[in-house]
């Protein structure tokens, strides 16, 4: 499902520029108000784009502005990698990195630090976007950066077994979900297929795990004033949930398995129940074989234990580094970038999830992408991890105490009991 982009819409998203930045791409443009001010060459700073189609983009806003040429520079593809490089050249207060390509969870630490420029909100409409996109791109009620990508988890599931199942619809609880487990497995087809998977792995994706069991059971790791709430029956019950599930439903190399892992391993024909973005889709769906469940699978919202459960709300903002030269360029770059005319293109390019409301009740994406209205609901529901300026610390700090509990090193109760009080420190001058 990556597709390339014809000439024609290329064409389409320069027009889009000229229109959005008002300034016919002569560099001759009004700045926009405060400090966002300069025209000239700018820097895209961002992960590895893998799909060609984000070189597309800024091909054609460089043919649309000559005299404010954009430059990709390229990342590292491990987050945490991303997220120190641009650390490094803040802190030098090195003028190289211009637009940011941020990962949602990281506006608060680049803004308390002073390292974004703020945005006017009254010069882009931010009125289209889906408003939990929204509000990961401010700080202290200012904005910072503005919405480009989305993301939330989905419950992925072979359809195809729970049919022979006589099961008619994906389950909406966990009894629902093991119950269904055993069913299949009852099933000669059912053989060698493990029950369920999400990521427990001492990294990031451990993190989003953790929010989503927690959020699912109503507690949350930070309370709304931004004060540790670990040690609640809410947030034990999701730990508790996490340890059981690995201990009871999960593969045996679950604890191995990152994200690619996971994809390979549900695409292998051996997962009846997975939690996973929406890039896995089109890539489970190939006919090519490379996939064996191809046809066979379809997605649904997050179980919980009463109900639906609650997906963490993923994606990427772009924001302008408060030491980078001709702001008004990259601002005008941002809006071009995120406005509804590139978002469509990079949804149809990429699958990623746009952040355009409108995009996702279009009848012609929805069958195009069958998920989008399981996703619109997951990111509309979402919660966010942590809200923190020491969000690297803070979560190593959940990543370390929950990896222990979901493995039997400690209690579920101690895990709680020692993430309390390392939150309580982290977050005590923020």
């Amino acid at each position: 499902m990556r597709r390339t982009i014809t000439a024609g819409a290329v064409t389409c998203l320069a027009l889009a520029a000229l229109t959005a930045c008002g300034g016919g791409g002569d560099g001759k443009a009004k700045a926009p108000s405060g400090a966002l001010d300069g025209r000239g060459p700018i820097t895209f700073v961002t992960g590895k784009d893998r799909s060609g189609n984000l070189q597309k983009q800024i091909d054609g806003w460089n043919s649309a502005h000559p005299k404010e040429q954009v430059r990709v520079v390229e990342l590292p593809d491990e987050p945490n990698d991303q997220r120190q490089q641009m650390i490094q050249n803040a802190q030098t207060k090195s003028d190289a990195y211009g637009v940011l390509n941020l990962d949602v969870v990281w506006t608060a630490e680049f803004a308390a630090n002073r390292w974004l420029t703020p945005l006017p909100k009254d010069q882009i409409d931010l009125s289209k976007m889906l408003p939990a996109t929204v509000t990961t791109g401010e700080y202290r009620e200012k904005l910072y950066a503005v919405p480009s990508t989305s993301d939330a988890g989905m419950l992925y599931y072979r359809k195809d077994l729970l049919d022979k199942a006589g099961i008619s619809a994906a389950p909406k609880t966990y009894a629902e979900m093991w119950a269904d487990c055993d069913k299949v497995k009852a099933l000669p087809e059912g053989k060698g297929v493990d029950c369920y998977f999400t990521e427990v792995n001492k990294t990031e994706s451990l993190t989003i795990s953790a929010v989503e069991a927690v959020a699912a059971q109503g507690g949350s790791l930070l309370d709304a004033s931004g004060k540790p709430a670990v040690n609640t029956p809410q947030v034990k019950a999701g730990i508790q949930f996490l340890a059981d599930a690995r201990k009871d439903h999960m593969p045996k190399e679950a604890v191995t398995l990152d994200t690619e892992g996971g994809r390979r391993y549900f695409q292998g024909g051996k997962l009846l129940f997975q939690r996973q973005w929406p890039y896995q889709y089109a890539l489970a769906g190939k006919s090519d074989g490379s996939s064996k469940v191809a046809g066979k699978f379809a997605v649904a919202p997050l179980p919980g234990p009463n109900g639906p459960g609650v997906a963490n709300l993923g994606g990427h903002n772009l924001a302008i580094s408060a030491f980078a030269k001709n702001k008004a360029t990259a601002f005008d770059f941002i809006k071009y970038l995120t406005g509804e005319q590139a978002q469509r293109a990079n949804l149809l390019a990429t699958s990623q999830a746009p952040t355009v409301a409108s995009l996702y009740d279009d009848p012609a994406l929805a069958k195009q992408f069958p998920y989008l209205p399981v996703l619109k609901q997951a990111i509309t529901t979402a919660k966010p991890r942590p809200v923190v300026v020491k969000y690297g610390d803070v979560t190593a700090a959940i990543q370390g105490s929950v990896y222990d509990a979901v493995n039997g090193r400690t209690s579920v109760d101690q895990a709680v009991t020692d993430l309390q009080g390392k939150l309580t420190t982290l977050t005590a001058a923020q």
